[in-house]
Order: structure tokens, then sequence, then C-alpha cells
């Protein structure tokens, strides 16, 4: 749990997501709730291990939601700022990617990015994804929504 708070805690982090550092009890109802996504839907968040040292650095993996309207599946990703622009995000984004549309058949996938988040929106392209929308969540905060349906995933393949 306490890897976990270190990313939600990272003020560089939570300022792309638009919410305040999570409190212990927060970051504790944040992983229940994502595990009862993953029995509900069958698959959600994978922690992100760096394998030369065994430190937890991100999460990345699908959640289903609503957005404008529809029940989509995002590929989200999060990891701690003293590990990004190394092109850690982008492998497992392709990874979950992969295993989203291969194992688990699904037809699309969106990735929803906050408005100037620069770097999330280069992972949602690198990995083949392109911009839908534009739109509003939480009263004000503007996103970009960014999409792949399975068959143009073949293509980039």
């Amino acid at each position: 749990m306490d890897a976990m708070l270190t990313i939600f805690t990272d003020s560089l982090v939570m300022a792309s997501l638009v919410f305040p550092p999570f409190s212990h009890q927060q970051m504790e109802d944040w992983v229940h709730r994502n595990l009862d996504h993953q029995k509900e839907f069958g698959y959600g968040l994978f922690s992100v291990i760096l394998k030369s040292t065994r430190l937890l650095i991100g999460d990345c993996g699908l959640e289903q939601m609503d957005v404008e309207d529809e029940k989509v599946v995002e590929l989200g990703y999060d990891f701690r700022s003293d590990y990004w622009h190394q092109g850690y995000a982008t492998e497992a984004a392709t990874a979950v990617r992969d295993y989203g549309f291969g194992a688990l058949n699904l037809t699309k996938l969106v990735s929803l990015i906050r408005v100037g988040n620069h770097s999330s929106r280069r992972v949602a392209e690198r990995v083949g994804m392109t911009l839908i929308s534009e739109f509003t969540r939480f009263g004000n905060i503007k996103y970009w929504r960014y999409g792949i349906r399975r068959r143009k995933y073949h293509d980039y393949r």
C-alpha cells in the first residue's frame, strides 16, 4: 500500500489526474475499488515493477467506465514522476493493449488524458491511439479522449 501511496501523493502525478494527493484512507479505498473492479469484470490494473530493483514504479491496466454516455474500457497508466520519460509507460501500455485485444478480445480501448498532459498523449499515440474528442469531466476539467479499435490495432502491429 505504501508503494502505491508514493505515486498518489506525488504532486506532479496528481496534477495530471486533477486530484489532491491521496490520504492513506483514500489510497486504501482506491485499491479496494480496483480489486472489486477486477472481480466484477475479470480485468483491472496491473502493478508495474522495475525488474532490476523490484520497485513498484506505477500501474497500468484496463477499467470499465462511463464516458460521454457510453460504456468504454479505458487503458490507463500512472507512474512515479521520477520514472517518467524512460519508456516504461509506453512499454506497459503496449502490453496492456495487446492483452485487451488478444486475451480479452475487446473491440476498442480509450485513454482519457487531461488536456495539456502531452507526455500521456504521446504514450497514447505510440500505442496507436488517435484523438477522438475533447470533453469536460468533474465539472470543468477538460480531457482528451483517445481511442483505438481492434481492426486498427491489427493494421498498426
